[in-house]
């Protein structure tokens, strides 16, 4: 892949240069790389599911007409982008006007800021919108109510709200599903499947997640990979979700998972801005100088390397504990993990491979540092260390 690149002069160094971080989003995904891409970070954009709206499908017409049907005791708006493409559609039916007077005499509940504003634009105002902005919070509160016969409007974000819709049906609720929009396949699956296989080879740094159904979604895509890449993120790679509901598929596979106080994605940016640096920043003095690594960038005196992803994870794994060897069947399993899990001397042809390719990785590793290079140490029939270098 080439040797180390010389950053442009001046070029600025944000708090996540020489990280690269996945986003599997649809929705928004120009808006969150836009904000990654300004602290310097690398982006690679694989939307795992494609929103799909359904205005023209008959069952969101149905639905439309079955909560005008009865009077609307409560609705629940979970999403902006839901409530507006909703409210898009019910204009064209010509049913917008009886559908706002039906909202107006009911408790209306937002599940987050974002839904409050759509809300707001269409002349309704909220009569609960929990902080947390969490489905479960709106379901507590719902539950504290007498439901028996009460009708209960949802408006569904992308997928069936089965738990939430059965835990009101079960208290005596008559409550009617509004299908706006439903998650479809990925425009690109190749571009799914090869940033899971990234994900296994360590090459990106984090994986901020904006709902369940692409965490689903991209965790199939890895098909017999799947282990695999569940093993990166709970060792590696930092998952990073929107809000506690959208990580549960990752909390219940043993992910440790990470988000933000409040749902947004400013900050969960900021969360990955102060949560990547404190994982893979790595500052060394060395008898060359001081060196600092962070992921594929390395800082030597006021030069700026980007490095190729295979010398970068040696460099990163050799710092990780300066001074001390490592052996190199532990340093192919952790640049090839697929391919590293053999015991040396019986090793198999793909591994062999590995060890002749990790001998490669280092000379291009010490031509890439150059004045540097010398702190990649050979210690012979054992493996590599930093030479003299300590934090």
């Amino acid at each position: 892949m080439g040797t180390a690149v010389p950053g442009a002069p001046g070029e600025p160094i944000g708090p996540l240069t020489g990280l690269t971080v996945g986003v599997t989003a649809d929705r928004r995904r120009d808006e969150l790389a836009a904000l990654l891409l300004r602290r310097g970070a690398s982006v690679t954009v694989a939307p795992a599911l494609r929103m799909v709206p359904l205005a023209d499908d008959a069952l969101l017409r149905a639905a439309t007409e079955a909560c005008l049907a009865r009077p609307i005791d409560y609705v629940v708006a979970t999403t902006g982008v839901g409530w507006r493409g909703w409210m898009s559609a019910a204009e064209g039916w010509g049913l917008a006007d009886s559908l706002l007077t039906a909202c107006r005499e009911a408790a209306v509940l937002s599940r987050g800021s974002k839904t409050t504003g759509a809300l707001r634009a269409c002349g309704l105002r909220e009569d609960h919108a929990p902080e947390s902005e969490t489905m479960d919070a709106v379901l507590a509160w719902l539950l504290a109510r007498d439901l028996h016969g009460r009708h209960v409007v949802v408006q569904e974000h992308g997928a069936p709200t089965a738990g939430f819709t059965d835990a009101l049906r079960a208290r005596g609720a008559h409550v009617t599903a509004l299908p706006v929009y439903r998650w479809g396949p990925p425009e690109d699956p190749d571009a799914v499947r090869r940033l899971a296989a990234r994900t296994v080879r360590r090459e990106i740094h984090a994986l901020p997640f904006t709902s369940a159904p692409a965490i689903e979604a991209f965790l199939a895509a890895a098909g017999p990979g799947r282990d695999d890449v569940l093993a990166a993120l709970r060792q590696d790679v930092v998952a990073a979700c929107i809000g506690p509901l959208c990580a549960r598929p990752l909390v219940a596979a043993g992910v440790p998972c990470t988000w933000p106080d409040r749902g947004r994605l400013g900050s969960l940016v900021r969360l990955l801005t102060d949560e990547l640096p404190r994982r893979h920043r790595r500052e060394l003095t060395t008898p060359a100088g001081p060196l600092t690594i962070q992921g594929t960038a390395v800082l030597t005196g006021d030069t700026l390397l980007h490095l190729p992803p295979l010398p970068a994870a040696l460099l990163t794994a050799l710092a990780e504990r300066p001074g001390t060897v490592l052996s190199r069947a532990e340093l192919v399993r952790r640049l090839w993990p697929v391919a590293g899990g053999g015991v040396l001397g019986r090793e198999s042809e793909q591994q062999q491979h590995a060890l002749r390719a990790l001998e490669t990785t280092v000379g291009r590793l010490r031509g890439a540092l150059g004045a540097y290079g010398g702190v990649v140490g050979t210690v012979t029939k054992r493996g590599y260390r930093l030479v003299g270098a300590g934090r």
